[in-house]
Parts: C-alpha cells; sequence; structure tokens
C-alpha cells in the first residue's frame, strides 16, 4: 500500500483535464475558487444534482465562524476504530517506509498546500475523536492561509480554534480528550461525510447552510450556473419588488420579453463580476419556444 498514491489519485479523477499538484490531485484554478466565494451553496448545488452528483451535500454539522465562507480543494483522510496489529502495521509503515512524523492527523495537516481543506471521515468519533485543537488548527492556518476543514468527528480546544480567524472549521462536536484509538487506513482517497462522498483535489464549498464537494471536472460549470442562477435571482427579487411579474413567471418561467428586460437590466445594473456571463444560449432557446408557438420556456 502508500499513502497520498500518486497512480491511485489520477484513476480515482480520470475526468480531471487541468493541472495537478505533484501528488495527482487536481488543482482546479484559483479563479474558480475565488468566483465560489460570492455564491450561495444551493446555487452551486444545482448544476450538480441536474447532472446526478446526488450525494454531495452534508448540513449535520457545527461550524467554528457562523459568518465565514470555507472554499478551498480537498485533501482526504480516512479513519477507523483501532485495531491493534492493523494500527501497529500502517503507523510503522507511514514512519519507516514512506518518513512520516507524529501521529496519524500531523501526516495529512504536514502535507497541506494553500487553500486546502482537510476533509476527514473519523466516523463520527468525538470522545477521543479530536482530530484538531489549538496547535493543529494553527498548523492549518499557516499552512493553506485561507482554508480549513471538515471533520466527520470532533475537535478540541474550541475557544483557541475560535481566535483563529484565517480558518473555518466544520465538526460533529467537541470533547477535551485528545485524539485516540483511531487508525488512518487512507490517505487522499475517497471519503464519506454523512450521506456525502469527498475525493481528493473536490472543491468543498462550506456555509451557514452546510457543505458542499464539487467534483473539480464540474467546478467550473458549477460556478457559472451558480453565477447566473444568483444574478437572476436578484433581477427577480428587483421585479417582483416592482410588482412587473408574479413569483410563477419568476420561478417557473421566462418569455422572451423577459429575457429581453433581464438583459437591459444586465446591461444598466448587473453588479461588478457577473458582466462575463454570456447568455445566447438562453436566448435561442427562449426564441424556439416562441417560434413554435410557446410563449414561456421552462429553466
Amino acid at each position: 500500500m502508500e499513502f497520498d498514491c500518486r497512480t491511485d489519485i489520477l484513476q480515482w479523477t480520470p475526468l480531471w483535464k487541468g493541472d495537478r499538484f505533484p501528488n495527482g490531485r487536481p488543482r482546479v484554478p484559483d479563479d474558480i475558487l475565488n468566483r465560489m466565494h460570492k455564491v450561495t451553496l444551493e446555487e452551486a448545488w444545482a448544476p450538480l444534482w441536474s447532472q446526478g452528483y446526488r450525494y454531495q451535500f452534508e448540513g449535520e454539522l457545527k461550524m467554528i465562524h457562523p459568518d465565514k465562507i470555507l472554499v478551498g480543494r480537498a485533501v482526504t483522510a480516512v479513519m477507523v476504530p483501532l485495531r491493534p496489529d492493523l494500527n501497529d502495521y500502517l503507523l510503522n509503515y507511514g514512519h519507516e517506509a514512506e518518513g512520516r512524523n507524529g501521529f496519524f492527523n500531523q501526516w495529512v495537516i504536514d502535507s497541506l498546500q494553500e487553500d486546502d481543506v482537510v476533509v476527514v471521515d473519523l466516523f463520527d468519533k468525538i470522545f477521543q475523536g479530536t482530530y484538531v485543537g489549538g496547535n493543529l488548527s494553527t498548523a492549518i492556518a499557516a499552512r493553506t492561509k485561507r482554508g480549513g476543514a471538515v471533520i466527520w468527528g470532533g475537535i478540541r480546544d474550541v475557544q483557541q480554534v475560535m481566535q483563529i480567524d484565517a480558518i473555518q472549521v466544520f465538526y460533529r462536536g467537541n470533547d477535551p480528550t485528545g485524539i485516540g484509538d483511531v487508525t488512518m487506513t487512507s490517505m487522499n482517497a475517497p471519503c464519506r461525510i454523512g450521506k456525502a462522498i469527498c475525493m481528493p483535489g473536490d472543491v468543498v464549498l462550506g456555509t451557514p447552510a452546510g457543505v458542499l464537494f464539487i467534483p473539480p471536472h464540474l467546478a467550473e460549470i458549477c460556478v457559472i450556473g451558480a453565477e447566473k442562477s444568483h444574478v437572476r435571482d436578484l433581477f427577480g427579487f428587483e421585479r417582483l419588488n416592482e410588482k412587473k411579474y408574479t413569483t410563477a413567471q419568476i420561478d417557473t418561467a421566462w418569455t422572451i420579453a423577459m429575457w429581453h428586460d433581464f438583459m437591459d437590466w444586465m446591461e444598466a445594473k448587473a453588479p461588478p463580476g457577473y458582466g462575463h456571463l454570456e447568455w445566447d444560449q438562453e436566448l435561442s432557446e427562449a426564441s424556439k419556444q416562441q417560434g413554435k408557438g410557446s410563449d414561456e420556456v421552462r429553466l
């Protein structure tokens, strides 16, 4: 076996055609991460659901900073309950064959890059399941700058972690005990977080609504879809406040006239950062529907 195996990561992420880290982990561009900060979780979730990715969201987590959005690239780890023979072999293997130092959780944190997010399946263990505390959270902040952690398990030193403003941490619960009676069986491999699956290199979007794991090959599609949804919502809110359209018109169907109204609004009032969006496909579909005798196009 091998922890953090490049060959395995390449096999698990064949649809990603972009840049990769030396270990093979997909490296979604910084521009996509920056744009992801501006959208809501539901806006980013919709394109995933429509393409059949139904198990990318988990909402049953606490967050250390209630108002802070988390965006970054996933570094995954899977922990299991202690079995002495397995634990001794894997710990010794990491130390002797791979030159790693300390305990399993330290191996993962020592590998982090800027904008990374540690994503850990700790099988919902909280007592002696505290993956990070004050020291390791400080190390995460130093290495990732703006990243953080998503832990299906516990943390400790909550008051100290709350003082680290640079990062965001999602977790199941807290306990004063240190981590113990656990073994790491994989690093940068498929990882289960509650009802969701996360892969190495996934874009992690964490908000007060929960956490979304976005496959790297869909990250740009998701962010464009989310941006379009966001700006259309802004237009819809304004027109609803003006009572120009009904909720049914805004929510379920747009006429070609509404699309032209939207395009005029975009030219006059589009918020900064959305001018790059292209709407040719939507306008073409609306025109085709009207040409068939229908005055509405369902989106």
